[in-house]
């Protein structure tokens, strides 16, 4: 049997130095030159705990015997990213796959053979600028400012990790220049009319009220939907993982514990996976009494359909098959409801949105009638209200209006 070579003294270690951040280590090891026809000391430092150091150290040590070692001066941003990065990162299934396929198509064509220490800020920038002018895949322009932010948001985490664990001494991407928060912000928000004031003189209908009533009218067998979308905030993944037992109708509360997410990994095709909901926060709403009677008469006809749809493990929104809707062809259908609407109703039809827009129209309409942001962020499921407030500040002017307005009749004794 054979036996495994002893490790000779000084083949690695692990050391201590001052840095004006505080005590940091570093490892050193010999390795092969790239040609292999000797053997190189080589040092690596930054690493912040004598543990990740050590950890490192017997990594690349593994590798060693194991002859797939790389040295760090040759590994390039390509295959550090496909072998060392993504492989070792805790990323949720649909962030994984998202940056897999920006680093597909957006970095390793144009920069993944660079070796790692030769990365510089300037590189990165003419990166981002380059994916501007031309990024898109099918050739048909450049990548919107979002998306080139996107890209560097993903370069810069993953140089980080190089950083920690000593490939490279500093982050290049902290040099780079990459579209500003301001170029990158989302695209004008759109979202229906939805809500009246007591006081208001104009009581015609809302733009949401039209959309509903046209779905119940042309019997749309998504009524449901896009009425739960609008009088919930709920995500689109979070509505077709709501099953019935998610629905207490005697306490008028929905308890939104999982979301449905579409994965597409390149070459694999796509699946469907239920997980926890964003910033995997669980949270129970209260919903309104009209939305709630709408979801005791939609379980009564499933039920009529068959009784196994209407079982508290069944979904609330079934696919043909009971299973989990597609959520992509789900949303493509809510544009094609909402194109016949607008054909049917002419001008008197509301504009064109997106289906995710439903949610912006429930958080705009809670925040016109008073609801404090609090309640809003709750019921949304942002991780802080810092967010809801920045995404829905185009409602603050006239809320301002309407304090100022309270504060003044409430002075007059009005």
């Amino acid at each position: 049997m054979a036996t495994r070579r002893r490790r000779a003294a000084g083949e690695g270690g692990v050391s201590a130095y001052a840095t004006k951040a505080g005590e940091r280590y570093a490892i050193r090891y010999w390795a092969a030159t790239a040609d292999g026809l000797a053997q190189q000391r080589v040092m690596r430092r930054g690493f912040k705990t004598r543990r990740a150091a050590s950890d490192e150290l017997r990594r690349v040590l593994a590798e060693i015997d194991k002859g797939g070692y790389v040295e760090a001066s040759k590994l390039t941003l390509g295959d550090y990213l496909e072998t060392e990065y993504l492989p070792s990162v805790r990323l949720k299934p649909s962030t994984e796959s998202s940056y897999r396929k920006n680093i597909r198509l957006h970095v390793t064509p144009y920069i993944g053979d660079v070796p790692m220490k030769g990365l510089t800020g300037q590189r990165l920038t003419a990166l981002y600028r380059k994916l501007e002018a031309e990024g898109r895949a099918d050739g048909a322009g450049g990548l919107s400012a979002r998306t080139v932010r996107y890209v560097h948001t993903i370069i810069r985490k993953a140089l980080s990790e190089a950083v920690e664990h000593g490939l490279i001494a500093v982050n290049p991407a902290d040099k780079a220049k990459p579209p500003s928060t301001k170029q990158a912000k989302s695209p004008e928000m759109k979202y229906w009319t939805s809500v009246r004031r007591v006081d208001d003189s104009d009581q015609s209908s809302t733009q949401l009220d039209t959309f509903l009533a046209w779905s119940r009218k042309d019997e749309d067998d998504l009524y449901i939907a896009w009425l739960l979308l609008s009088s919930t905030g709920m995500r689109r993944g979070e509505l077709l993982a709501l099953r019935w037992q998610d629905v207490d109708s005697t306490a008028g509360t929905l308890a939104i514990r999982r979301s449905a997410t579409l994965i597409k990994d390149f070459g694999e095709g796509e699946r469907i996976e239920v997980g926890l909901p964003k910033n995997d926060k669980p949270r129970v709403i209260d919903i309104d009494s009209d939305t709630v009677t709408a979801l005791r008469a939609h379980r009564a006809t499933l039920a009529g359909v068959d009784l196994g749809l209407a079982r508290d493990e069944a979904l609330v929104l079934p696919g043909r098959d009971g299973g989990i809707r597609h959520p992509e062809r789900f949303s493509r259908t809510f544009g094609y409801r909402l194109a016949r609407c607008r054909k049917m109703l002419g001008k008197d039809a509301p504009p064109a949105i997106r289906l995710h827009d439903l949610r912006h129209t429930h958080a705009t309409g809670l925040l016109i009638l008073g609801v404090h942001p609090k309640v809003v962020q709750e019921r949304l499921g942002h991780a802080t209200i810092t967010i809801t407030l920045d995404l829905y500040s185009h409602v603050l002017p006239s809320l301002q209006r309407s304090a100022a307005d309270s504060w003044g009749a409430a002075r007059r004794g009005a």
